[in-house]
């Protein structure tokens, strides 16, 4: 009798377990199931997809207000001594020149004495250059020209001119300096002219922000023409209009 209860024991925990196995089984397939419908195998999902695009979209945006507010002034600068270089013989300002003269003192004279030595362009001596830059108001940099008689250091600028001329033998210094006004400076730094290494690298780095700023535009454009039909012939009108000019009336 105590043998046939604990067979009927075992019975029930086996069918418990079966059950509960059975239950469990089903649950996973059901799960399983509802994963497969929802992201079908071999596809991307949806979600990831939208998610990489958004962080792609942020990254365009980003480099695009970026590279606009490195280059914003400098694009304004530009485009307004554009105008002013494109019509220069009318806004043309009339040049100031100054004279002046000088002595050098006697110390720095035997610096650049004269000799027999044939014409040569080189810096002047540094005790020299530093007299000559307080006496003309500039630096006195770059090469000078050294004749049997003379040393000539031209001193351009932006928006002017200027030249030292030492008389060798006597030690007599003139120098003149030539300002055209505001107009020709900004005209001067549009073009790079006399303006130093400095500029130049400014020139660079504002090139470079004005390219990022045109390519991250021209995606966000790419992105954004399906939902606007005018993008691509305002773009081809961009690139049309000056082709016809310059083929067409430039000989």
């Amino acid at each position: 009798m105590q043998n046939a209860r604990h067979s009927f024991k075992a019975v029930c925990n086996c069918e418990s377990f079966s059950l509960v196995a059975l239950l469990s089984f089903r649950r996973i397939r059901a799960s399983f199931m509802s994963t497969v419908v929802a992201k079908p195998l071999g596809k991307p999902d949806a979600k990831a997809k939208k998610a990489r695009k958004s962080f792609w979209l942020k990254q365009l945006h980003t480099w695009h207000w970026i590279s606009s507010a490195i280059s914003l002034i400098g694009l304004l600068a530009f485009a307004f001594t554009g105008i002013t270089l494109n019509h220069a013989a009318d806004i043309e300002g009339e040049p100031k020149v100054v004279e002046s003269a000088n002595k050098l003192p006697a110390d720095l004279l035997k610096q650049v004495a004269a000799d027999d030595k044939p014409d040569v362009k080189k810096p002047l001596p540094v005790a020299v250059a530093k007299w000559v830059g307080a006496f003309a108001g500039r630096t006195a940099t770059g090469e000078a020209e050294w004749s049997a008689s003379e040393v000539y250091l031209a001193l351009p600028r932006p928006g002017g001119d200027g030249w030292v001329s030492i008389d060798r033998e006597t030690g007599a210094v003139s120098s003149e300096a030539t300002d055209r006004g505001w107009i020709s400076y900004l005209n001067d730094l549009h073009k790079g002219r006399n303006a130093g290494n400095a500029w130049k690298w400014f020139i660079d780095v504002f090139a470079v922000a004005c390219f990022v700023f045109a390519l991250t535009g021209l995606v966000l454009l790419w992105l954004h023409s399906a939902k606007r039909r005018s993008t691509w012939p305002l773009v081809a009108f961009g690139l049309i209009i000056p082709a016809v000019i310059a083929i067409i009336f430039i000989h």
